[in-house]
């Protein structure tokens, strides 16, 4: 497994707290509660990028953060808009810095590839960034396989690399398992995938007529509409009453529990829906569990296809 850890050299926690909702959904009171409640959890991995909240995010987060700076592992992400050029890296990266108070960001995340910007602009202006040391650790978002090991051959021959990716993975969007993990492992990269839960769909509220960003939000609405998502939802919630367990801690603990996964990024609005995902910090699926809740969803075909060959 990779090792990225805190400045003070704390290893990285199990899983990762994604400070999305800071300052939007979750005000000022709320969020602050759920980062005391992640820090006493033993979480020192936080993420939030420039595009979150108006910079209200990364606002919140800097100030939470400040007393024990040295312990934390703090991640944000750049260049989702306006491309990865080195201008537009450097300025929002600037800007994303301020807003945390801080002189140093231990992860920098291209926020999504570019197919505008050669790479060798945008790596040359992450290593730099890394060689002054204002970033420990260069990461991507929502890369595809071939688009991490095109950036980690630039990144290579600059003298640097790709530490660590950040995919979508939940029971129901398993498609990292077919490149990104495999070639995670292969080439020792630490994996932080966000939407464990599948934007609420796996906590079952939706089925009990709850709202959230599946009824309020097209995208949402969109990525997560199929009939059979559902389905696994409904089946994950039946499970979960069998066992005794909340319906978001087994979410959250199956995908942690792949070999590739190093902290899932978990989220919520308030501790009180945050504290299913916490519990997942402390329970881990038997074999026979996690057999079961991966056979919910059906498993993405291997890369080649040749799934007749095992």
């Amino acid at each position: 497994m990779p090792k990225i850890t805190a400045p003070d050299g704390s290893p990285i926690s199990a899983l990762c707290f994604g400070c999305m909702q800071f300052g939007g959904t979750a005000d000022a009171n709320d969020s602050r509660a759920m980062y005391a409640a992640c820090r006493d959890a033993g979480i020192n991995l936080f993420d939030t990028a420039h595009l979150y909240t108006d910079g209200q995010s990364e606002a919140l987060l800097g100030q939470f953060a400040k007393p024990a700076r040295e312990k934390l592992i703090i991640a944000t992400k750049v260049a989702y808009t306006r491309g990865s050029g080195r201008a537009n890296v450097l300025a929002t990266f600037d800007t994303s810095r301020a807003r945390l108070d801080m002189d140093m960001i231990d992860i920098l995340y291209l926020h999504r590839w570019d197919p505008e910007t050669p790479l060798e602009e945008t790596l040359e202006t992450l290593a730099a960034l890394q060689e002054q040391g204002t970033i420990r650790y260069i990461g991507v978002s929502n890369f595809a396989a071939w688009q991490v090991m095109k950036a980690q051959s630039v990144a290579v021959g600059l003298g640097t690399r790709i530490d660590i990716i950040q995919p979508m993975y939940s029971l129901v969007k398993r498609q990292a398992e077919v490149e990104l993990f495999p070639m995670a492992l292969a080439e020792d990269i630490a994996v932080t995938p966000y939407s464990p839960l599948g934007s609420g769909l796996l906590t079952g509220k939706y089925a009990a007529g709850g709202a959230g960003r599946l009824s309020t939000d097209t995208r949402y609405a969109a990525r997560y509409g199929q009939g059979w998502m559902q389905d696994t939802a409904n089946a994950l919630s039946a499970l979960a009453t069998r066992m005794g367990q909340n319906p978001s801690t087994l979410a959250v603990a199956w995908a942690a529990q792949h070999p590739a996964v190093t902290a899932p990024i978990i989220s919520a609005r308030n501790v009180g829906q945050l504290q299913a995902s916490l519990d997942a910090m402390q329970f881990r699926l038997g074999d026979d569990a996690y057999a079961q809740i991966t056979a919910l969803a059906p498993t993405p075909a291997p890369a080649t296809d040749r799934s007749e060959e095992g």
